[in-house]
C-alpha cells in the first residue's frame, strides 16, 4: 500500500510507462480531451487507479500547496564548477528545509526540455537552472523555459532571460574578462588569445569583454586569435600546437574555462616555451584545475558559492511572496597566480 506522499509523487511519465501509451496521451485522458479511443482511456484510468495517482489538483484539495522540493537541472555533473555549484546549492536547500531532485541534461535543447517537464510532473517547487547553457542565442529556443515559468518559478545560476517567475544570479563576466585581458595588455602582451567552449550567455558575455578589451587598447580585432576549442585539455593543447604551427603568433592566452587553461600549459611545456616569461595564461572560474599544474595558473573566481547562496536566499523570497530583483549581479575577482608576471 502506497502512502499519501509516495501517491502524490507519481506523476505522469509513470502513467505513461505503465499503460504504454505518450505522456500526450495521459494528458488527453487527465483532461478530458475527446481525441482518446475509449479503450486507450479505459486503460490509462485503469492504470492510474492501480498506481493510486491523481492528478496535481488531489494534492491542492489536501492542502498540500508545497513538496518542499526543489528541482535542480544542470548539463554535466562531472565538470568540476558544476559540480561544485551542486554542492553548494543542496547545502543551501538543506539548511532551508528543501529536499533537491538532480536532473543532468546534457546540452542537446530536447534532452533539456525533457528533464524539465519532467522535473515539473514530479511537482517540484522550483526549478534551478545551473549554468549558462541553458540559455540560448535565439528567442524561440528559451520558449519552452518562459512557458514553464507561467507555472513554476526558475531560478537561473549564471545565466539571464526575462520573463515573469524567471530570477537571475550572474557573474559579470563581461567585465571579469575585459578587465584581465586590460591587465595583461598593460603588461606588454599584445597577442592575447582567447580560447572558449561554447556560445552560451555566460561565453558570449566573455567573449564581448574581450573584443572590447582589444578595441578599447587600439588593437584590431583578430579573428584568427578567438578560437572555439572543445572543453578538453588535450583538445586545446593540440588547437594551440596547430596555431603555432600555422603562425599564428600569441604571447597570452585566456581561457574562458580553467580546462582550457590547463591544456594552455601542457602545450607551453610540450613546446619548450617559458611561463610566463614567455608566455602568460588566465583561466576562468578558479577550479581546482587551476591549482592543479606547475605553475599553477592564474585564474578569474567568478564566485561559485556567492552565484548558488544567492539563488538559493531569492528563491527563499520567491516562495515566501516576497518582492525580489529579476537579475542580482555577482563581482568576480582575478586570482594571480604563477602564469601571469604583471
Amino acid at each position: 500500500m502506497l502512502t499519501i506522499t509516495e501517491v502524490l509523487l507519481l506523476n505522469i511519465y509513470d502513467v505513461s510507462q505503465h499503460a504504454h501509451v505518450s505522456i500526450a496521451t495521459v494528458s488527453r485522458v487527465i483532461n478530458g480531451n475527446p481525441n482518446v479511443s475509449e479503450q486507450t482511456r479505459k486503460r490509462v484510468l485503469a492504470v492510474m487507479e492501480e498506481l493510486g495517482y491523481t492528478p496535481n489538483v488531489f494534492a491542492r484539495s489536501l492542502g498540500l500547496n508545497t513538496m518542499k522540493t526543489i528541482g535542480i537541472m544542470c548539463s554535466d555533473s562531472s565538470d568540476p564548477w558544476l559540480a561544485e555549484a551542486i554542492s553548494y546549492l543542496e547545502k543551501e536547500l538543506r539548511s532551508n528545509g528543501y529536499d533537491s531532485i538532480l536532473c543532468c541534461s546534457g546540452y542537446l535543447p530536447e534532452t533539456k526540455k525533457k528533464y524539465l517537464e519532467l522535473l515539473c510532473s514530479k511537482r517540484v517547487d522550483a526549478i534551478i537552472l545551473t549554468g549558462s547553457h541553458y540559455i540560448e542565442a535565439k528567442p524561440k529556443d528559451n520558449a519552452y523555459l518562459l512557458e514553464a515559468a507561467s507555472e513554476i518559478p526558475l531560478m537561473l545560476v549564471n545565466g539571464s532571460l526575462e520573463g515573469k517567475q524567471i530570477y537571475s544570479t550572474v557573474c559579470d563576466d563581461h567585465t571579469a574578462v575585459y578587465q584581465a585581458v586590460t591587465k595583461l595588455i598593460e603588461s606588454g602582451r599584445t597577442s592575447i588569445l582567447y580560447m572558449y567552449s561554447g556560445n552560451s550567455y555566460s561565453n558570449l558575455c566573455k567573449l564581448s569583454g574581450y573584443r572590447k578589451a582589444i578595441s578599447d587598447a587600439g588593437f584590431p580585432i583578430r579573428e584568427e586569435l578567438m578560437v572555439l576549442c572543445r572543453k578538453d585539455l588535450d583538445a586545446a593543447m593540440e588547437r594551440l600546437t596547430l596555431l603555432s604551427s600555422e603562425g599564428i603568433h600569441f604571447d597570452a592566452v585566456l581561457a574562458a574555462e580553467d580546462i582550457l587553461a590547463v591544456g594552455a600549459v601542457k602545450y607551453a611545456d610540450q613546446a619548450g616555451i617559458h611561463i610566463p616569461e614567455e608566455l602568460n595564461i588566465i583561466g576562468y572560474n578558479n577550479s581546482i584545475l587551476s591549482r592543479c599544474t606547475t605553475p599553477e595558473i592564474t585564474s578569474v573566481d567568478n564566485k561559485v558559492e556567492a552565484l548558488c547562496t544567492t539563488t538559493v536566499n531569492t528563491l527563499m523570497k520567491v516562495l515566501s511572496s516576497g518582492n525580489v530583483p529579476a537579475k542580482t549581479m555577482i563581482t568576480p575577482e582575478l586570482i594571480k597566480r604563477g602564469t601571469t608576471n604583471f
